[in-house]
């Protein structure tokens, strides 16, 4: 919910070199209706600093920077160590030289590789510069004490002519990671390292970033957590260290020789993939520049901590990264992958009520509605305004929808209002408490940092010092969670503004809170004077002309995530050099290609202090993760049995283990919606299977067709929530008659699917198998798929070929797998899918108000029937569709249990298996489910059926076969289940004649 302030930047800028100095605060008036002090626009202004990859007077480290030597190379358990010595005098470019390094080779797991360069010589004093600590972000450790043998990767390094290192997949002799021809650069405020890679290579990750899913190789990937909004190739809210490389070759000849392919274009070709992944645990700041032929990392503290990935698949990269790295998804309530309405802008309880009740006439499904900032007491976090949003009347309504098995959430915020300490009728007790618990930042002097946000001048919760038991933050977060709670009984927490976010440069309250409350420095969305996308995209144009406005769009922000190049004024930009002995905090003599550019401007400055006396440059990207820690240990606190929900914008890896992540504040264009798909998959391959985008768009104005087309692609997604910007529009999927039916048709597959998602999401959470699935990744032997993110899978059987383009009525897919004998399904008419070859692109209907999707032979999938809640449709009887392979064959699974509980007292697991003359379900586990088994589907089936039998008796009735499409449905077996569809085991079977 970054409010549209990319704008603000752009103005920022402009107004620094209009020679806008004065931080004299001005007066207007704002929505609150009574005159406040507003933030001068210059407030968010900082020094002007230029990219060092865009400064035409950066030196390049490689060209001055001479590298280390390494020496008392020692053999040890699983590994090696070694020593690293600086050769010469060093370089001192971007930072003061480390003289001595600490090599560590350690073999930890059969498909894992840990290699750490690290200061020999590191004091408590400078500890933070460099060290993770492992009770912030656990550090992995070795798993196998005798895996060095059994390893496929192999460690080599040399000397020559300065210290490198190889990895290598033994199997393959194909390498994977190499700094051979580049020297190691290593200061107290820079890091340099890289490696080589293949011709074309297919790199994948490095978040959070609005992009392709296939990284391109002429672009620069900054990890900066920043409330910039979704700007396309900017740095944006999450910080995600690791890359999965997957390699190509061709199978030729008797021995099956492998040939490196970067170009795969022979279909009739046999290939194999291999795919590998490389984490670098390290929070600090960083660039990582993807060029022709090399990677390079960057980062501005820290240490090199590389994590290699053995794979070879996606999945088992994936699953290896998340068990031994970052931690295992929660499982989420049942509920939460139900429909979620929201909006910024919602006025009151009874507008809520209007919204809820509209739901319900239209006949659409809503499981939760959400509210933004607007409910909030002058933006003021656990605090209601008392006229819009009273405590008697949102009791009433939150009790009214709970009754209807409905849920609510509310954002809150990541700053605290600090009271006007010149007005008595200005207290904040949430700030008091948090004041007694020393539980705020600090400036280098001492005193409280105060910034700016929503409500004013702010303080931000200092998470540090409440890990090292410096300050009692997380007590006082729990509390005030729970006192909310007795007052608004919310189902689940949003936390927004996380990266941390500051609407000023610096401490710039610490002498104005006497000014108390103060407006933003820009209009917000709504108010008078600021009027953004009047009309949606593409309105009063020609379909032809629409593909290059969404582009030329795209483009545009593109652009202004980077300055242009200006040489003629270089010396306007402000630049440091290494200081011996010390570090330039606020402006680090390496300048990265942050969107705001100076690291002070729009979030809390570096050099903010926590308590013991770390500071914020080393810890920056860490703010969102621990709000999101500490939020999660509240909920468990308030509810100590049941699964907290909790989606959070800013995130570091290992913040899945405590909640989901939206995909921020896109905006209501066609190429945002696209863009979601790549977004998400990259979100699987971080670990958070939880994750969906505002639908329709956040920002600007969505019109009927877009969110048709949104609304019924988001469907698959597993956080499915509708929300938009205050200003804006209504989008509800209610507003136009067509949305209602394209919602409708998609909601009622996606509640029908109910069973197999949360069983597809419990295998995420108990695996870490993925949720959300590119198709490269289940079809890893064809090439031509590994750019393809226009369509995705849900779980292993689900296909999905979305429209993302105005005004057509087809879309291309592909089909993978046909090649090798793989079936496809349509779901709405049950026919196989014939005609197609491997790699074709496949012209396929969709006209407005149909999403083409699709089922994959050999599964076996668990539905029940769509109703408006899932608590309804959890109580419906259950059907299943068994899609038969060009075998003749499926298989799949479900997973019950109460649907809420953190540790569930009972769970059972269903497995089902078919042939092409039977079915059997084999369940295990102590949960009762007493739902009956309805109907079920066999589709693939070689010839007509004669007979039907159901645990042993023959089905005289209620079943059907067609022919002509090999589909045989069988109905009415709810009559043979009314001890419950899975108590027992099942049998179906069937003859031909």
């Amino acid at each position: 919910m970054a409010r549209r302030v990319s704008i603000v930047f752009l103005a920022a800028l402009l107004g620094w070199f209009a020679g806008v100095l004065s931080q004299s605060p001005t007066t207007t008036t704002d929505t609150r209706a009574d005159t406040v002090f507003t933030l001068p626009p210059n407030a968010d202004v900082g020094l002007p600093v230029i990219p060092n990859i865009q400064d035409p007077l950066a030196i390049d480290p490689q060209s001055v920077c001479t590298g280390y030597k390494a020496s008392k190379v020692r053999n040890v358990s699983n590994g090696i160590t070694a020593d690293l010595s600086l050769i010469g005098e060093g370089c001192n470019l971007y930072g003061n030289d480390v003289k001595d390094l600490t090599l560590v080779v350690e073999y930890q797991a059969a498909d894992r590789l840990h290699v750490e360069i690290m200061p020999k010589y590191i004091g408590k004093e400078n500890s933070s510069w460099f060290i993770l600590p492992g009770e912030l972000i656990p550090k992995p450790g070795v798993d196998d004490k005798d895996c060095t043998s059994k390893s496929d990767l192999a460690f080599s390094w040399s000397n020559r002519p300065s210290f490198s290192f190889n990895v290598t997949r033994k199997s393959t002799g194909d390498v994977l990671f190499t700094t051979m021809g580049a020297h190691l650069v290593y200061e107290d405020q820079f890091i340099e390292f890289g490696s080589s890679l293949p011709e074309n290579y297919n790199l994948y990750g490095l978040g959070e970033v609005i992009h392709g899913l296939r990284l391109g190789n002429n672009l620069t990937r900054t990890l900066f957590n920043a409330d910039v909004g979704d700007i396309i190739d900017a740095n944006i809210y999450g910080h995600h260290p690791i890359y999965y490389d997957t390699r190509y070759f061709k199978v030729g000849g008797k021995s099956e020789k492998l040939t490196y392919a970067p170009k795969a274009t022979d279909k009739s070709a046999k290939y194999k993939s291999y795919t590998h992944g490389v984490f670098n645990r390290n929070v600090h700041n960083q660039e990582v520049l993807l060029k022709e032929s090399n990677i390079t990392w960057r980062a501005l503290g820290g240490t090199i901590d590389l994590y290699f990935y053995e794979g070879p698949t996606q999945d088992k990269v994936t699953k290896s990264y998340q068990r031994s790295a970052i931690g295992l998804p929660p499982m989420q309530q049942l509920w939460t992958f139900g429909f979620h309405q929201c909006r910024w802008g919602y006025k009151n309880w009874k507008e809520l009520q209007s919204v809820v009740d509209s739901f319900k006439k239209f006949e659409i499904p809503l499981e939760t509605i959400w509210t933004d900032i607007d409910y909030m007491n002058q933006y003021r976090n656990f605090e209601n305004d008392h006229v819009q949003f009273p405590y008697g009347e949102g009791a009433r309504f939150i009790s009214k929808i709970h009754d209807n098995n409905q849920h609510y959430i509310p954002i809150v915020d990541s700053a605290i209002y600090i009271p006007n300490p010149d007005n008595a009728s200005d207290g904040y007790p949430t700030y008091d408490r948090g004041a007694k618990e020393n539980s705020f930042m600090l400036n280098p002097d001492g005193s409280t940092y105060i910034g700016a946000v929503w409500p004013g001048y702010t303080v931000y919760p200092d998470w540090l010092g409440a890990l090292f038991n410096s300050t009692g933050t997380n007590k006082w977060w729990s509390s005030e969670i729970s006192t909310y709670h007795e007052k608004i009984k919310f189902d689940g927490i949003w936390i927004d503004m996380s990266e941390v976010s500051s609407f000023c440069v610096g401490s710039c309250g610490s002498k104005n809170t006497i000014l108390n409350p103060v407006h933003p420095s820009f209009k917000l969305p709504g108010e008078p004077g600021n009027k953004i996308f009047d009309y949606p995209e593409g309105f009063n144009i020609t379909n032809a002309t629409e593909a290059a406005s969404a582009s030329a769009a795209a483009s545009s922000q593109s652009a202004a995530a980077s300055p242009a190049a200006t040489s003629s004024i270089s010396a306007l930009y402000h630049r440091t050099t290494p200081t011996p002995g010390a570090r330039n905090i606020n402006w680090p003599p390496y300048t990265i290609n942050n969107f705001a550019g100076d690291l002070g401007v729009h979030a809390v400055s570096p050099n903010a202090t926590h308590h013991g006396g770390t500071q914020e440059y080393d810890f920056h990207n860490v703010f969102g993760h621990q709000i999101l820690n500490a939020t999660y240990h509240a909920l468990l606190d308030l509810f100590p049995t049941k699964r907290p929900f909790i989606i959070g914008r800013s995130q570091l890896f290992g913040s899945s283990k405590w909640a989901g992540h939206w995909g921020g504040d896109n905006y209501s264009l066609w190429s945002y919606m696209f863009f979601s798909i790549p977004q998400a998959l990259s979100y699987s391959l971080f670990g958070f299977p939880m994750f969906g985008v505002d639908t329709c768009g956040f920002a600007g104005n969505a019109d009927m067709e877009l969110c048709s087309r949104w609304m019924q692609l988001s469907a698959f997604f597993p956080f499915y929530r509708n929300h938009n910007a205050a200003g804006g529009i209504s989008q509800e999927p209610y507003v136009w008659s067509e949305v209602i039916k394209a919602s409708k048709i998609a909601m009622k597959i996606r509640y029908a699917l109910l069973p197999y998602m949360y069983t597809t999401f419990y295998l995420s959470h108990s695996t870490g198998s993925t949720t959300m699935r590119a198709l490269a990744w289940d079809f890893p032997d064809e090439p031509w798929l590994a750019n393809a993110d226009r369509q995705f899978l849900l779980g292993d059987a689900v296909l999905v070929t979305p429209c993302l383009e105005q005004g057509a009525t087809t879309v291309k897919g592909l089909f993978p797998g046909v090649g090798s004998g793989t079936v496809w399904y349509d779901w709405y008419n049950l026919s196989a899918i014939t005609g197609v070859t491997a790699g074709q692109n496949v012209t396929i209907d969709a006209p407005l108000g149909h999403i083409p999707v699709f089922v994959k032979g050999g599964n076996v999938v668990p539905l029940q029937q769509p109703r408006m809640t899932i608590a309804d449709t959890r109580k419906s009887s259950w059907s299943l569709l068994a899609a038969l392979d060009g075998k003749g064959k499926a298989g799949g699974g479900l997973y019950l249990d109460d649907g809420e509980s953190l540790v569930p007292n009972a769970t059972t697991w269903v497995d089902f298996s078919a042939t092409e003359t039977s079915l059997k379900a084999v369940p295990s586990g102590n949960f009762t489910d007493m739902n009956m088994l309805a109907n079920v589907t066999i589709i693939g089936l070689p010839e007509r059926v004669h007979g039907v039998q159901f645990d042993g008796v023959e089905v005289k009735s209620g079943w059907t076969m067609d022919g002509d499409s090999k589909v045989l449905t069988i109905t009415g077996l709810a009559a043979y289940t009314v001890d419950g569809a899975w108590n027992k085991e099942r049998n179906l079977s069937w003859r031909f004649e």
